[in-house]
């Protein structure tokens, strides 16, 4: 039985290695060319740009803070929503602030009566004392109290004007206009004057300002380009790709450049009637600073990364890929990478099967994607043959 095993086994792997078929196959499928689309480039214009991460801030984001400490009773409006700049926020117990005002001024008729009582005694002494009936010591004593009763009398009144002015303050409104935030206390809370949390905060989004920075090359070229002033336009992009409608201005620019990153700062605003941007959204900044003549305008999914730099696979007469290394000057508005250098008008930037590209390796041109038969290399001591007119990639 293990002789007849063996024997088995053996006219297996013999009928196996034997088997012509499969061999066959796989060097056909190796040297069938690669199907491509392709895109004829030839020299344009493209706007040049520069991009930026960016962070969205408030126009104005302002605290609203308690002047007076107390019990809050309520808070008058809808965390979110708008307000207007004199509205009430928040109400705190004004109980024992009424009480303050009516202490102050119950103090302001004690000394109203004090002076009523000084001058009448100045007035007398003064009388008594042209007709030599006291000492002018004693006259001089009665004036002086009536100033001293007066200087009481003032301070009085600033009592209740301070106290009138905490009793107001235990209405709080809202500084500025704008868009109320969360609260920060609820009813019944404890409000503390010194070291205390803001009650909330008011955020303007209308304009809205975007913070972002510049490496000190790219600001070179944003410098030569006729600065801040020299801008032909200012977008923001959003998390989705979309482009914001409203186009920008820059409102900032840094003096000097940050030692610490290099880069420079600055500031863009953009209107925001809708608060379609937030404070706090992460936003790409496109600067555009003019335009490049003479340009290759290249799809993304054309251009490739290695350790060496950026390049394409350009498609040769005689079906084959060449590799050609480029150079990129970042992308147009249609994100399409400007080539300023690398490529010559007329020549075919292969756009897909990529992956399975190799240098030289053989290719041929599809045409709305029926295999179209690439030239070949015509025979020794002949002209070589014309290669099939280019067509861009539909």
């Amino acid at each position: 039985m293990r002789l007849v095993a063996g024997l088995g086994f053996t006219a297996l792997v013999a009928l196996l290695s034997g088997c012509p078929g499969r061999p066959a196959t796989d060097a056909k499928e190796a040297q069938q060319p690669i199907p491509v689309k392709t895109l004829t480039v030839a020299p344009a214009s493209a706007a040049q740009t520069l991009e930026a991460v960016g962070q969205a801030e408030g126009q104005r984001e302002v605290e609203v803070r308690a002047r007076v400490g107390g019990i809050l009773l309520q808070r008058a409006y809808n965390e979110g929503d708008p307000v207007r700049a004199g509205q009430t926020l928040f109400r705190i117990d004004p109980a024992p602030f009424e009480t303050a005002l009516s202490r102050a001024e119950a103090q302001l008729a004690e000394t109203e009566a004090r002076v009523e009582q000084a001058e009448r005694e100045a007035a007398r002494a003064a009388r008594l004392a042209e007709q030599n009936a006291i000492s002018r010591k004693e006259a001089d004593d009665a004036a002086s109290q009536l100033s001293l009763a007066r200087a009481q009398r003032q301070t009085a009144q600033a009592a209740v004007r301070q106290a009138r002015l905490d009793l107001s303050y235990t209405r709080v409104e809202a500084p500025v206009s704008g868009i109320s935030g969360r609260s920060r206390y609820s009813e019944g809370s404890l409000i503390t004057v010194n070291g205390g949390e803001a009650l909330t905060v008011i955020t303007q989004n209308d304009p809205i300002w975007v913070r972002f920075s510049l490496p000190d090359a790219e600001y070179a070229r944003l410098a030569k380009g006729g600065g801040v002033r020299g801008l032909r336009a200012v977008e923001a992009v959003l998390a989705d790709g979309t482009v914001y409608p409203r186009s920008g201005r820059l409102n900032f620019a840094a003096s000097q450049i940050d030692p610490r990153t290099a880069s420079v700062s600055l500031r863009a605003a953009f209107d925001n009637p809708a608060s379609a941007i937030l404070p706090g959204q992460f936003i790409r900044i496109r600067l555009t600073t003019g335009e490049r003549d003479g340009v290759f305008l290249v799809p993304q999914v054309a251009v490739l990364q290695s350790e060496k730099g950026r390049f394409v696979y350009v498609f040769e007469d005689g079906g084959k890929a060449r590799k050609q290394p480029i150079t990129t000057a970042g992308w147009d508005n249609k994100a399409n990478w400007v080539v300023t250098e690398g490529l010559k008008p007329g020549e075919r930037v292969v756009l897909d099967n990529l992956l399975r590209i190799k240098p030289d390796s053989r290719v041929e041109l599809v045409k709305d994607g029926a295999p179209a038969k690439a030239s070949t290399p015509a025979p020794t001591g002949s002209p070589p043959s014309t290669a099939a007119n280019p067509t861009k990639a539909r």
